[in-house]
């Protein structure tokens, strides 16, 4: 696999800003100073517990306290041991041996085992794309002994270890067996894993708290550095609560008065005054972004048939939906963007004029109704208290509305979201027609990880697309014997994402999270929390 790089200039994006205290009012959420109590207000509530069943990030962020993975990545996007103490690659990279560390435990005191790894793997692999490549090319997954995981492949698959360690959703998070033999499409309700924390379910508030306290037998790696998802994961608190908290301004003011320590998502309204404040620090966690974008059911009509979606690619003005979002500091956001992140490797300019020619809602509207648009409904379902994907679903829904759509605007928390988008009903039963959301550019760097480029049907993410050409891209794509064969490759992919219009591409912002001064530590990429410290 060809290394993934950072984006150009993105890293030298946020730094921390000092200057006078906010004048906002106070509120009380009290926390002792010096307390080993870590306070965090995530982008939303956590509505789904299993990280296998969603791709909701909350989810992942949650999983990743409480389970651990095989391998995880680092910096470089490369993948490294973590339960993995290592493995071998024999029979000319048919036979790859994975071997776990000793001494790893499951929260409730059993060892881990490396049937436990296969069933977790075979259950993942149901549901993640990159997985299902994996699995179609494994003449057998198995576990001759307790510490071996033994893939024999039917040839070479030299992505297997980037499989196992990729941060993109689902993540392959190890839980026990009789957890994972558990039907990928039903979700758990027990958590339990063998990560730095444990779940504390008894304490969980639907829609106010998640707590988890620190798991005292977890075992860190012994060598190396904590780096995204690799590396030691040594924890220095013993209890971390999330407090869910939808209003920006009362968030902003418990991170300032020291009520809460770190805001995942601090909301670009806000963002100036929190700078000025002294005592919080701000940085792009992320140099990757956040790719915004617009999803069809393709279930049911009008979006069923793709000239109606790509209809809707002549309506887009994506720097409307980025200023609505992160505000109008060009630096945080850009315009432009297609189905990869810019300046990555399979970023190219095939296809780009449905994006870059000039905008014309008369030519739209004509457009709709010569594929078939007759006015019919179409329902919305929008994230009230996920302030970004707000923004989002209010200019989408000014834009359906000037190109003549009748939209039923369904306004809704993000839970509800999640579990409503899950729904092949029709919209009349249930269902729904679009919604908003966002991946992190790391989720979308090529076609392997692409998720939201999937055409698989009833399998594919939610949205469900059907797309035989852009499937037989992906597998030449996987196929592709270097770097500039899979460039070439995933320009083709570009021009048939703009004919099948799997969604509609937004833009790419950097978001921001707010940390007090004395939090250090804080790990590059999304919210994890070991290696953190007070003071």
């Amino acid at each position: 696999m060809h290394r993934r790089t950072l984006l150009t200039g993105a890293a030298a994006i946020g730094a921390a800003a000092i200057g006078a205290a906010s004048s906002l009012p106070n509120v009380a959420i009290a926390q002792a100073p010096g307390s080993r109590v870590l306070k965090f207000i995530p982008q939303s509530d956590l509505a789904v517990l299993d990280p296998i069943v969603t791709t909701a990030y909350v989810t992942r962020h949650h999983a990743f306290m409480v389970y651990d993975t095989l391998y995880g990545i680092d910096a470089d996007y490369a993948p490294q041991p973590q339960m993995a103490e290592g493995h071998t690659v024999e029979q000319d990279g048919k036979l790859v041996t994975i071997t776990l560390r000793p001494g790893l435990l499951w929260h409730d005191g059993e060892a881990v085992r490396a049937k436990d790894c296969v069933a977790s793997i075979r259950r993942w692999a149901a549901r993640d794309g990159l997985g299902q490549v994996l699995m179609s090319l494994t003449d057998e997954l198995s576990a001759p002994d307790d510490r071996s995981i033994v893939f024999r492949l039917k040839r070479p698959f030299p992505l297997l270890l980037d499989a196992l360690a990729k941060p993109s959703t689902p993540v392959c998070f190890m839980m026990p067996e009789r957890l994972a033999n558990t039907d990928s499409a039903t979700p758990l309700r027990e958590v339990m894993g063998s990560g730095p924390y444990t779940f504390l379910a008894n304490e969980r508030v639907p829609g106010s708290r998640i707590v988890y306290e620190r798991f005292d037998k977890y075992v860190p790696r012994p060598e190396g550095t904590a780096s995204w998802t690799s590396g030691p994961k040594k924890v220095n608190f013993d209890r971390v609560e999330w407090h869910v908290i939808p209003d920006a301004a009362t968030a902003a003011n418990a991170l300032q008065n020291g009520e809460m320590d770190w805001w995942e998502q601090p909301t670009a309204d806000l963002q100036p005054v929190l700078r000025r404040n002294r005592n919080v620090l701000m940085e792009i966690p992320d140099p990757t972004g956040l790719m915004a974008l617009c999803r069809f059911n393709q279930l049911h009509p009008p979006f069923d048939k793709p000239e109606v979606r790509r209809a809707l690619l002549g309506a887009i003005n994506q720097s409307d939906y980025m200023t609505a979002v992160i505000g109008t500091d060009r630096s945080l956001f850009r315009d432009g963007v297609g189905f990869f992140p810019p300046g990555t490797p399979m970023d190219s300019d095939a296809g780009m004029q449905a994006l870059t020619s000039p905008r014309d809602m008369e030519k739209v509207k004509r457009e709709l109704a010569a594929a078939g648009y007759g006015g019919e409904p179409i329902t919305l379902i929008a994230a009230s208290d996920f302030p970004s994907l707000s923004a989002l679903a209010q200019v989408g829904n000014d834009m359906f509305k000037q190109a003549g759509m009748n939209v039923e605007f369904v306004s809704t928390d993000w839970g509800s979201v999640v579990q409503r988008r899950a729904s092949k009903e029709p919209p009349s039963k249930g269902g729904w027609n679009v919604f908003f959301t966002f991946f992190a550019g790391i989720d979308m760097f090529n076609p392997a990880v692409h998720q939201s480029l999937r055409g698989t049907g009833q399998q594919a993410w939610f949205g469900w697309p059907t797309a035989p050409k852009l499937e037989e891209l992906r597998s030449k794509w996987l196929e592709a014997p270097d770097l500039a064969a899979q460039q070439a490759v995933a320009r083709e992919v570009q021009t048939q994402a703009f004919q099948d219009v799997p969604y509609l591409p937004l833009g790419q912002y950097f978001q921001a999270t707010a940390y007090r001064r004395g939090i250090t530590g804080v790990l590059k990429g999304m919210p994890l929390f070991w290696n953190l410290q007070r003071g």
